[in-house]
C-alpha cells in the first residue's frame, strides 16, 4: 500500500474515532434531561456520522478497484516479459532472423511499387564466376536491364545481447561484438561475388539491415564500417535508404514504360495515317469512276432518244402499239468531291 492510501486510512480512522466519541457523549446526554437547545447539535452529529460512513464505503470501493487494477498491471507486465523473452529467443535463431529480414525486405518492395517477376525476383539461384552457387534474397531489375543484388541475412545476436546488458562494460563489449559480426558478414558477401552471377549487374551488393538501430549501434564501435564496406563493393542499407533506392528504381520503370507506350502510340498513328491516305485515294478513284459512269449513262440516254425513240414513236402514231415507249430520264446528280475539313483552330481564330 502506498503513502497516500496510508494517510487516507489514518484520517478516516481518526474521524471515525471522533464520531464514536461524540456519539457516546450524545447517548449519555440523551439519557439525562437536557434542554431543547442541543437538538441541532445531535442532528449535526448524526449527519457527520452518515458522512463518515459514506466516506468509508467509498474508500473501501476505491481500494478494491485499485487492488484489481494493480493485479491487472502485474499480469500484463508478466505476459509482456514472457512475450519479450520469447521474441528474443526466436531472434537468436539464425533462420528466424533471416526470415524477419526477408519479410521486411518484401514490405519495402511492395511500398516502393515494384512489380514481382517484372521489376524484381525473390531468391533466384545462379552461379558466380568461380562456379559456386549463390542465392540472394532479392534481385532488382533496373530499367536498362541491369540488376542490383540485395542480401538480408544480417547477424545481430551481439546487438540483442548489448540491448539486454545492464552493465556498461558488458554493453560496450557486446556492441563491439555486433560490429565485428557485421564486418565479417560484409566480407562474406564480398566473397560470394553476387554481381558476376547476375550479369549484367551493378558492381556492388546491397546488404540490407532490417533496422536503423543495428547499423547505428555498429557504427558506435566501428565508425569506418561504411567506408570498409564500400571498399569491398558492399553497400549497407537500412529500411529508409533502401526504400529511397527502390522508389528511384520504380520511378525509372514508370518513365521507361511511358516512353515505350509513347513510341507505340506514335507507331500506331503513323500506320493509321498511311491507311487513311490509301483509303482517301480509293474514295477519289471511286468518285471519279461514278462521275464517269453518270456521264456515260447520260450520253447513252441522249443517243437512245435521238436514234431509237424517234423511230419507235412512229409505231405509236400508226397505232401499232397500245402503250407508248417510256422515255428514260437522264441522271442529274453530281458526285461529291473529297475535300479535307478546315482546321477548327483556324476557324475559331
Amino acid at each position: 500500500m502506498d503513502a497516500a492510501s496510508l494517510l487516507l486510512g489514518l484520517l478516516v480512522g481518526a474521524l471515525l474515532a471522533t464520531a464514536v466519541t461524540l456519539g457516546v457523549v450524545a447517548v449519555v446526554r440523551r439519557r439525562a434531561p437536557q434542554p431543547d437547545g442541543l437538538e441541532p447539535v445531535h442532528e449535526s452529529l448524526d449527519h457527520l456520522h452518515r458522512l463518515l460512513a459514506g466516506i468509508e464505503r467509498d474508500r473501501a470501493t476505491a481500494h478494491g478497484e485499485l487492488r484489481e487494477q494493480v493485479g491487472t498491471v502485474g499480469q500484463t507486465s508478466a505476459l509482456l516479459r514472457q512475450e519479450t523473452a520469447a521474441l528474443v529467443t526466436a531472434l537468436r535463431t539464425p533462420h528466424v532472423r533471416g526470415r524477419w529480414g526477408e519479410v521486411q525486405l518484401r514490405r519495402l518492395v511492395e511500398v516502393a511499387g515494384l512489380l514481382e517477376h517484372a521489376d524484381f525476383v525473390q531468391q533466384p539461384s545462379s552461379v558466380n564466376d568461380l562456379g559456386a552457387g549463390v542465392r540472394p534474397d532479392l534481385v532488382v531489375t533496373l530499367a536498362d536491364g541491369k540488376h542490383v543484388v540485395v542480401d538480408a541475412k544480417v547477424p545481430f545476436a551481439g546487438w540483442i545481447e548489448a540491448v539486454q546488458a545492464t552493465d556498461e562494460t558488458v554493453r560496450v563489449a557486446r556492441v563491439a561484438e555486433h560490429a565485428r559480426q557485421l564486418r565479417a558478414h560484409v566480407e562474406a558477401l564480398a566473397a560470394r561475388r553476387y554481381p558476376t552471377a547476375f550479369d549484367p549487374a551493378a558492381p556492388f551488393t546491397v546488404l540490407f539491415v532490417p533496422s536503423d538501430g543495428f547499423l547505428t549501434t555498429a557504427l558506435e564501435a566501428e565508425p569506418g564500417l561504411l567506408e570498409h564496406a564500400f571498399g569491398r563493393d558492399v553497400v549497407i542499407a537500412t529500411p529508409s535508404t533502401l526504400l529511397a533506392l527502390l522508389r528511384t528504381v520504380a520511378y525509372s520503370w514508370r518513365t521507361e514504360r511511358l516512353a515505350r507506350d509513347a513510341g507505340a502510340v506514335l507507331e500506331v498513328g503513323r500506320l493509321l495515317h498511311t491507311r487513311l491516305g490509301t483509303l482517301s485515294g480509293h474514295l477519289t478513284k471511286l468518285g471519279a469512276a461514278l462521275g464517269s459512269a453518270v456521264g456515260r449513262f447520260n450520253d447513252t440516254v441522249g443517243s437512245y432518244e435521238r436514234s431509237v425513240l424517234t423511230t419507235a414513236r412512229r409505231f405509236d402514231d400508226l397505232g401499232v402499239s397500245a402503250t407508248p415507249v417510256p422515255t428514260p430520264a437522264p441522271v442529274s446528280a453530281q458526285v461529291r468531291e473529297l475535300h479535307p475539313a478546315p482546321d477548327p483552330e483556324l476557324r475559331t481564330g
